[in-house]
């Protein structure tokens, strides 16, 4: 038998014990009508709330600080940003054997964003890049100096160097080691800006864009949200545009060679965890991971 520490384990969620957090902390929402939403992604369990809200409760203990993060910054962002976001109106605590924090926000509309309906769409394209624009550009009243919020320090390209040659060396076959250890290694020593670090949203990839009647209409999930390098949110490039569009998408930003090559280091080290992770179990993780891939290749 083993054993792991409580944060290790991914405790049980259902609609009882969301029902009871939320009649006994928000008791304003008691009684509200719940609906599961399936499938919410790896990182949360997400319930519809009524007509309006939504309750979102962490999976695992890498995301039970997106709740309080998100809470502090969404609101001061929204007004900034031509997308919607997530805006939350309360941070539940744990409770009834449930250990972390929780949270709910008013719901957004819409379907997630796919390939089939904006990946050639260079008007989507210019529209995402003027959203990233947007949020390098945001400023709050006191930016936190550098060192003193851990959870807003984005991870470095470097970081995931030890796990990206594993994946690469696991999945020889599928894809062409030569050329993934190629621009993997092109990405680690593109040289950094001169600028300062900017706003990033950290996961901006297609599974976190809203559409409603074929436009874009929201950016959510913003649990890595930080203050780093601009390449870490080209990885959308990659996830949702043809060449075409990604054209249009890097001509709108202005993007340097150095900032394009790392991320395109981004799209293969996030495509290449997620699919030695989750494709083998999941046919549309593996799909659209082999789509990143291999776009990062094409670049």
């Amino acid at each position: 038998m083993t054993t792991g520490s409580v944060t290790d384990a991914r405790p049980p969620i259902d609609a009882a014990l969301v029902r009871r957090l939320v009649d006994t902390q928000f008791p304003q929402w008691a009684g509200l009508p719940l609906e599961l939403l399936d499938p919410a992604g790896s990182d949360h369990v997400i319930y519809r709330m009524g007509e309006g809200l939504s309750v979102r409760l962490p999976r695992h203990a890498d995301a039970i600080g997106q709740a309080r993060k998100e809470a502090e910054w969404l609101p001061r962002l929204a007004p900034h940003l031509p997308l919607a976001v997530p805006v939350p109106v309360g941070v539940g605590e744990p409770g009834f054997g449930y250990p972390w924090p929780w949270a709910v926000s008013r719901w957004l509309d819409g379907e997630v964003a796919t390939v089939e309906a904006l990946g050639d769409s260079p008007e989507a394209a210019v529209e995402l890049a003027g959203f990233l624009t947007a949020l390098q550009r945001f400023e709050p009243g006191e930016i936190p100096a550098p060192g003193t919020r851990e959870d807003l320090a984005a991870q470095p390209l470097a970081a995931r160097d030890r796990a990206t040659r594993a994946a690469i060396a696991e999945v020889d076959g599928p894809f062409d080691t030569a050329a993934m250890t190629e621009l993997w290694e092109a990405a680690l020593s593109a040289p950094d800006g001169d600028g300062p670090p900017v706003w990033s949203h950290g996961d901006f990839h297609t599974g976190n864009l809203l559409t409603v009647d074929g436009r874009l209409s929201a950016v959510i999930d913003f649990g890595g949200l930080g203050i780093g390098d601009p390449a870490r949110d080209l990885t959308i490039a990659f996830t949702l545009m043809s060449p075409g569009s990604r054209a249009a998408f890097r001509a709108a930003l202005g993007v340097d060679d150095a900032t394009w090559t790392r991320g395109r280091g981004w799209a293969l080290a996030t495509g290449l965890n997620a699919y030695v992770h989750y494709a083998a179990v999941n046919p549309r993780v593996a799909a659209q991971t082999t789509r990143q891939i291999t776009e990062a290749l094409i670049g």
